[in-house]
């Protein structure tokens, strides 16, 4: 993968890879950007696959400007394309260094998802998030932060998804405050991203865990963003997992600068604006059944501790 900074390197890491004749996926947020297209769709999210790859036409590659969202949909027309892509990441999602991707609709509920994107490149521009509201900078970069958790203990696990880990907590650990505090913060933004980066890599490397997959079948089912469910899931999923990986939890508090990590991540999750799933509209009598489809989901059999949908159950209840 090369990465690049500054969006000022982006039309040399397109002629790099190769691509002459992008095609552009990116909301209409981002039509003030001067940015080189043959074609674009602005649907994000959208469940048209067929249609968005319909309309590629003559292009040559894939050019991402956006949110995990949008990168998904990117990945998910690689993918059926068969197209490079490049992806310009405007939240802390990390969803640019995988190649599986989740499809939603315009409503946010999952429709399906796969894998099979052609990674090519990507561009970091820290000024594309100074406008990133506080829910979403708090809620993407806690997904970053549970990739980089995560990576430590998961049947992955390895070398260098730790040191993508240990140093993207340390980044996220120290910068998302100041972000939340003060959003317009150039300096923070751009360590925050750069902690982004490297939970991207850590998750890339070393795979998905409990408290992801938890929150992939919450958030699919309800519409609810990633980040929120991100926020809430890890806390108790650190402290479940603390038994059979206690010191690879300890390793990921020190990098954050704490003795109990659960508290600090439940910490950052209010700081953000997330509390309970009972606030984003989970209701409770079916927490059982979100327990259920979150118990095969690949990230739970992944989990260092076997979880049941009666384990994993009481864990969202916790929540709730």
């Amino acid at each position: 993968m090369i990465v690049r900074w500054g969006l000022e390197e982006l039309p040399g890491l397109l002629g790099e890879v190769g691509i002459e004749r992008p095609f552009l996926v990116a909301g209409e947020r981002w039509s003030h950007l001067d940015l080189p297209a043959t074609g674009r769709w602005s649907e994000v999210p959208t469940d048209r696959i067929a249609d968005v790859a319909g309309a590629v036409a003559d292009s040559d590659g894939v050019l991402a400007v956006g949110g995990g969202s949008a990168i998904d949909l990117a990945k998910a027309l690689s993918a059926a394309t068969g197209l490079e892509l490049v992806s310009v990441p405007t939240t802390y999602s990390g969803a640019e260094w995988t190649l599986f991707f989740g499809v939603r609709d315009q409503s946010r509920r999952m429709k399906g998802g796969g894998s099979g994107a052609r990674l090519a490149g990507i561009v970091y521009e820290p000024k594309l998030t100074v406008e990133l509201p506080r829910a979403q900078s708090g809620g993407t970069a806690l997904n970053a932060l549970t990739h980089c958790a995560e990576a430590l203990y998961v049947e992955g696990r390895n070398m260098t998804g730790h040191e993508h880990a240990l140093e993207g907590a340390r980044l996220i650990g120290e910068s998302l405050p100041a972000v939340l505090a003060d959003g317009t913060a150039l300096d923070a933004r751009r360590a925050l991203l750069r902690g982004a980066m490297h939970g991207g890599a850590a998750l890339a490397a070393a795979g998905l865990g409990l408290a992801q997959a938890m929150a992939q079948a919450v958030g699919g089912r309800y519409g609810i963003p990633h980040g929120a469910a991100n926020a809430l899931c890890l806390p108790p999923v650190l402290r479940f997992n603390e038994p059979v990986a206690r010191a690879e939890i300890a390793r990921f508090g020190q990098a954050l600068g704490t003795e109990d990590p659960a508290a600090r991540c439940e910490e950052l999750s209010r700081l953000s604006g997330y509390e309970r799933l009972r606030d984003l509209g989970v209701p409770e009598d079916e927490l059982g059944e979100v327990a259920e489809a979150t118990a095969v989901r690949p990230g739970a059999l992944a989990n260092p501790r076997p979880a049941s949908p009666h384990a994993i159950l009481e864990l969202f209840r916790s929540i709730w």
